[in-house]
């Protein structure tokens, strides 16, 4: 992947109000939506960009939603994606339908993509049936141990190469991911075995409350790759088609279709593994749990909202004429349409007090066991309605 696929110093853009001006990465659009001189605008039809600005809008609406029922008390803490949702969704559709994705927890156009959001929102609600949902739909369940994930991603992208099924993992991770052992594990073995691994991280500019500049003293994260052998680029992951694009050739590279030859001649080429840096900035908080005013200045938000995901999508379709008013007010009724459903879909699901106890040990040790004993008895003697809080 060149990673200068539209110069940061192109014209076309108002590189005043662009945070990302003077940065090495590779990028499609501009902040008004425009694509750049020297930029390569993806082979896709009509469909599927309209898809992708569906896909990213339907996510925002969710984002809006979930914080909303988490201060109502409706959900439990929720980590939110606005600002980030180009990343994930155009990362997305750039994937096979059977490749596997491992989640971190900010991810959430990723599940929109995959047509699971009804299914995944009640894990928010505390249901681990969520969490299975989106495996059905190849989607490891989200994680929230900071890089503990990373190593279980390249072992299933280990075991899908050694049973020849030609299937690559899109393991997403924060830029905070880095400073962990596991990251370093993972990386190092998918360099030495040549799994079909994309590491996707997100730099958002924090971990938590951590600044970019104490987190790592490296120019990028992208060039950590190079420590362990493989390739690291860098994009602008608020740029729906320039995620998409180096997701769609980090793939193929993946899957031996495109990067070095074998060096013996043949048509054939090496796997390779790719760490791809998405460099974005939530809008909002950590979580719901966060107060980001505690770390960094409200206004210091106000440049990245030129480059918000959705505005720069819905300009580049109606610039090129694959829009107007009557379509983009269609998918935002869509939109409205599909979060309502699934919030009605998960607030359906009836819980179950014994599930609390299922999903942690293999056999229940005897004092486990003795508790959820004791509490269901409670319930059957004196009615689930009074376990229940009142509002």
């Amino acid at each position: 992947m060149d990673e200068n696929g539209a110069d940061a110093g192109a014209s076309g853009r108002d590189d005043a109000t662009d945070p990302l001006a003077d940065e090495d990465l590779y990028r499609v659009l501009g902040p008004d939506g425009s694509p750049l001189p020297d930029a390569t605008v993806p082979d896709l039809s009509d469909e599927q960009f309209r898809a992708i600005y569906r896909d990213i809008v339907v996510t925002r609406r969710f984002d809006e939603r979930a914080v909303s029922l988490q201060r109502q008390g409706r959900i439990g803490t929720y980590a939110p994606c606005a600002g980030q949702e180009g990343s994930a969704v155009g990362s997305t559709h750039a994937l096979a339908d059977d490749d596997l994705i491992s989640y971190q927890y900010r991810e959430h156009g990723a599940v929109v993509v995959r047509d699971l959001l009804g299914e995944y929102l009640p894990y928010w609600m505390g249901h681990e049936s969520g969490t299975e949902a989106i495996a059905d739909g190849n989607v490891f369940p989200l994680n929230i141990g900071i890089a503990a994930h990373l190593p279980h991603a390249v072992g299933a992208a280990w075991a899908f190469d050694y049973q020849g099924e030609d299937r690559v993992v899109a393991c997403h991770f924060g830029d905070g991911a880095t400073s962990e052992g596991d990251f370093h594990e993972a990386m190092n073995f998918a360099g030495v075995f040549d799994t079909p691994t994309l590491f996707c991280c997100h730099n958002n500019g924090w971990a938590i409350s951590i600044p970019e500049s104490r987190q790592t003293a490296s120019d990028t994260f992208a060039q950590k790759a190079a420590a362990y052998g493989f390739e690291g680029v860098r994009v602008d992951g608020m740029d729906p088609l320039a995620s998409y694009a180096v997701t769609r050739e980090a793939a193929e590279r993946a899957r031996g279709d495109g990067g070095e030859s074998d060096g013996d001649g043949g048509d054939e080429e090496e796997p390779r593994p790719v760490l791809i840096e998405f460099v974005e900035y939530r809008f909002g908080a950590h979580t719901t749990a966060d107060d980001p005013t505690a770390y960094r200045d409200p206004d210091d938000v106000d440049p990245w909202r030129a480059l918000d995901p959705l505005d720069r999508m819905e300009a580049f379709l109606r610039e090129t004429g694959r829009i107007d008013d009557e379509g983009v007010t269609a998918i935002h009724d869509e939109a409205d349409d599909v979060v309502a459903d699934a919030i009605d879909f998960a607030e359906s699901v009836e819980p179950d007090p014994s599930d609390m106890f299922d999903h942690a040990y293999a056999e229940l040790p005897p004092e486990v066991r003795r508790q959820r004993d004791e509490l269901l008895a409670a319930v059957e003697e004196h009615g689930g309605e009074a376990f229940v809080r009142e509002d």
